[in-house]
């Protein structure tokens, strides 16, 4: 894969609590090293649509990851209000509030963008979450394995009309299975190997980025091993060029 196309697929999420500005110097530092800014619960919840539009401003993609879960209702028009924002690519929903959520979503998406004359932003249905194990599962009365509800919500997601999932890098196979080509699928759970970052936080299925795009990733979602980093732009030129190798 050629660098200019592996930093495309390279998806930094910012979750630190950051200021305004402080997100406006980040992504000027790496809109070159990057494709994409994912903006989480925490920032949006700290700085609003302000956060949309300082990175959007400089040029980059904005995947908006508030895994909007309630009645289908409520979560058709909080879509409509993600397509109002502007500048923004893809954003989530539970594949677990149901086949009726999914296609309220979908179908409320798809009217606001028209009616404002905006791109339609990719939705992406989360699967389970990558800090979750058999066991969290069986906690819940789920009875199924991760790889069983994965496979299970994907094949929703796509019956619903959702363009993609989130799914841990141990089960993108298994999405691609009940989903088919065409569909995106985005990976969080990311480590290199020699991280140390990754043998204390709370992600538990993860891989590196070379082999998250090998097993059939379109994009992969990395955090803490580059806004942690000392130097985040080498830490994600070393995501880019493990990626591209592949």
């Amino acid at each position: 894969m050629e660098i200019t196309e592996a930093r495309k697929k390279l998806i930094v999420a910012m979750d630190g609590d950051y200021s305004l500005l402080q997100l406006r110097n980040q992504a000027k530092l790496l809109k070159n090293a990057v494709g994409t800014f994912k903006i989480g619960m925490r920032l949006f919840t700290r700085l609003g649509p302000d956060a949309v539009n300082a990175i959007a401003s400089e040029g980059l993609g904005v995947f908006l990851d508030l895994k909007y879960h309630d009645i289908p209702n409520t979560v058709a028009q909080a879509c409509e209000e993600a397509v109002r924002l502007g500048g923004i690519d893809m954003f989530t929903i539970h594949a677990g509030g149901g086949t009726k959520m999914m296609m309220r979503a979908v179908e409320a998406t798809r009217e606001a963008a028209a009616r404002s004359n905006l791109p339609r932003p990719k939705i992406l249905a989360v699967t389970v979450l990558t800090s979750l194990g058999n066991d969290d599962l069986t906690e819940l009365g789920i009875m199924e394995s991760t790889s069983e509800r994965v496979a299970r919500l994907a094949g929703l997601a796509s019956d619903s009309g959702a363009d993609g999932v989130v799914a841990s890098p141990r089960e993108i196979s298994i999405a691609r299975e009940q989903m088919g080509e065409g569909f995106l699928i985005v990976t969080p759970g990311i480590r290199m190997q020699e991280s140390p970052v990754g043998k204390a936080d709370d992600q538990r299925r993860t891989l590196a980025p070379g082999q998250a795009i090998e097993a059939g990733a379109d994009y992969i979602v990395v955090g803490r091993p580059i806004i942690a980093a000392e130097d985040p732009v080498d830490a994600a030129e070393r995501i880019v060029h493990d990626m591209a190798e592949v």
